[in-house]
C-alpha cells in the first residue's frame, strides 16, 4: 500500500444522487484501508491538499444531462492536481456525450457492480495515487517555472530553465537559436527577469523589419539636422537600452553593411549618433536570437565570423514544438486559461480527441501557432470541451462502432500513434524519440514491445 501523510490512504468522493451515495457506501467497504473524504462542493475540493487526497472518485449520476456534464468538468477544474476515477452503470457507456467528458477529465472508470472488480479497483487507485503523489512532489520542488516564467515539463525545455538560471547570473553576451515561434523572445525575457538589470529596461531590437537606410539612426539615434526630416535629436534603441538589455531578434537575418556597426559597438561599449561627432558610452547586455543557422552563414560568408564569436558566448538552441513531448498539452491548457481569463468563453479544456490531435499535429509555426490555434478554437467552440475541429486540425481517429471506444483501448491506440510519430520525427533515433516525449529510453523499448512496433 502507498504510503501517504498521516499514514492512510485517502481520496475524495464525490456524487450527485441517492444512489451515487449507495455507491459511495459499496467504496467505503471495498476500501478499508482508505479514509474516504466526501466533496460536495467545489470549495472542497480546491483544499483537497489539506485532506492528503491524491485521487478523487467521481460518482456518476442515474440521469445525466448538460449541468451534470458542466458539473464534473468543474469539480476537475476545482482541483486539477488530483487524478480522477469515474463510476458509471453500464447504460452510460452508450452516452457519448458523457463517455467523451470522462476521458478527457479522468485517468480511469469503472462499471458498476464494483465488488465484481473490486481488486482491480484497489490496484488502479494505489497506482494512480501514488503517481499523482509523486507529480504533486515534484511540482513542489520546481520553482523554477515560477521565477523564470517558462510553462513547461519536458527534459528539453528543462535544460533550457536551467540555463537560463546559470545566463542570468553572469553579464556577457547570449545567442539564442531556434525555429520562427519558438519563443526565443520569451527566453531573453526570463533571463532579464532573472538577472541584476531585471530593473532596468528590455528593449528587442527586430533587425530583419528595420529598413537598411534607417538602421543606423533607429539602432543608435541621430541630431537636429542629420538628414533632411531629422527635425530635432532623437535617442536610438541602443540608448534607451542603458542600464538593461539590447534584444537583438533575428540577427541572421542582418545585412553584411550593418553588422560591422554593430560589431564597432561590442567591442567597446560606445558610439556616435548619426550626424554627430562625439561618442556615447552605455552599458548595456546583449542578447541575440536567430532562426538562421549562423555556422552555416559563416562558412558561406554571409554572417561576419568575428561578430559571430562576440555574440555567441553564452548559446542556447529552444527546441521545436514538436520535440517538448508532453509539454503541448501544457502548452495549451495554459493558453486556453489565459483566453479564459481575457473574455468570456465557454470552453473549459480539451476533448480526448483534441489531445491527441495537438500531440500528432507537427507544428511547423511552433508555439506562435498554438497559441493561435488556442485562441481561436476558445472563441469559436460551442461545447465545453474544445474539439480537433474547433482547433482546425484533423480528427486522428476515425470511430469504428456507433458507442463510444473502451477507455483503455482508446488509451492504447492513442499511445501507439504518439510513440509512431515520435519515432517518426526522430528518422527512428530512440533517444530523440525519448526526449521529444519527456520520457526514458527504456519506456521507450517497454513500449515497442508493448506495441509490437518494429524499428528495422
Amino acid at each position: 500500500m502507498v504510503e501517504f501523510r498521516g499514514g492512510k490512504p485517502s481520496f475524495l468522493a464525490l456524487a450527485l444522487d441517492h444512489a451515487g451515495r449507495e455507491v459511495l457506501a459499496t467504496l467505503r467497504c471495498l476500501l478499508p484501508g482508505w479514509r474516504c473524504v466526501l466533496a460536495d462542493d467545489d470549495a472542497t475540493l480546491g483544499s483537497g491538499k489539506d485532506t492528503a487526497a491524491f485521487v478523487a472518485i467521481l460518482v456518476v449520476p442515474k440521469e445525466v444531462g448538460q449541468s451534470e456534464l458542466d458539473w464534473m468538468e468543474r469539480a476537475h477544474l476545482a482541483a486539477p492536481e488530483l487524478l480522477w476515477v469515474a463510476v458509471v452503470s453500464p447504460d452510460h457507456l452508450a452516452n457519448v456525450p458523457l463517455m467523451k467528458v470522462v476521458t478527457a477529465v479522468c485517468h480511469d472508470f469503472f462499471t458498476t457492480p464494483l465488488e465484481a472488480v473490486a481488486d482491480k479497483l484497489r490496484a488502479v487507485l494505489t497506482h494512480a495515487a501514488g503517481f499523482a503523489r509523486l507529480r504533486a512532489q515534484l511540482g513542489q520542488h520546481d520553482d523554477g517555472n515560477e521565477q523564470t516564467g517558462i510553462v513547461a515539463r519536458c527534459p528539453a525545455m528543462r535544460r533550457i530553465d536551467a540555463l537560463i538560471r546559470k545566463y542570468a547570473a553572469v553579464d556577457v553576451p547570449v545567442m539564442i537559436g531556434g525555429e520562427s515561434g519558438t519563443g526565443k523572445e520569451l527566453v531573453a525575457r526570463a533571463i532579464h527577469r532573472a538577472s541584476r538589470r531585471s530593473e532596468g529596461p528590455f528593449i528587442a531590437v527586430n533587425c530583419g523589419a528595420i529598413p537598411e537606410n534607417l538602421f543606423e539612426s533607429e539602432l543608435f539615434g541621430h541630431v537636429k539636422g542629420a538628414f533632411t526630416g531629422a527635425l530635432k535629436d532623437r535617442q536610438g534603441k541602443v540608448a534607451i537600452a542603458d542600464g538593461g538589455v539590447l534584444f537583438l531578434d533575428e540577427i541572421g537575418d542582418l545585412p553584411l553593411s550593418h553588422q560591422v556597426k554593430i560589431l564597432r559597438f561590442l567591442q567597446d561599449g560606445s558610439f556616435e549618433p548619426v550626424g554627430s561627432s562625439h561618442a556615447l558610452r552605455v552599458d548595456v547586455r546583449i542578447i541575440a536570437a536567430t532562426h538562421v543557422d549562423l555556422t552555416a552563414a559563416v562558412r558561406e560568408q554571409r554572417f561576419r565570423e568575428d561578430l559571430f564569436y562576440r555574440l555567441n558566448v553564452l548559446p542556447m538552441r529552444v527546441p521545436p514544438l514538436r520535440e517538448r513531448g508532453s509539454d503541448i498539452e501544457l502548452l495549451a491548457e495554459h493558453f486556453l486559461t489565459q483566453a479564459r481569463l481575457k473574455t468570456s468563453v465557454k470552453a473549459r479544456g480539451f476533448s480526448a480527441e483534441a489531445r491527441q490531435a495537438l500531440h500528432l499535429h507537427r507544428w511547423p509555426g511552433n508555439v506562435r501557432e498554438l497559441i493561435n490555434r488556442v485562441s481561436k478554437a476558445a472563441v469559436m467552440t460551442e461545447g465545453s470541451l474544445i474539439t480537433p475541429e474547433d482547433l482546425d486540425l484533423p480528427h486522428p481517429v476515425a470511430e469504428t462502432r456507433g458507442s463510444v471506444v473502451n477507455l483503455q483501448e482508446a488509451r492504447e491506440r492513442a499511445e501507439r500513434q504518439v510513440v509512431e510519430q515520435a519515432l517518426r520525427n526522430s528518422s527512428f533515433n530512440v533517444t530523440q524519440a525519448a526526449n521529444m516525449l519527456g520520457v526514458s529510453r527504456m519506456t521507450i523499448y517497454r513500449l515497442l514491445e508493448k506495441h509490437g512496433i518494429r524499428i528495422e
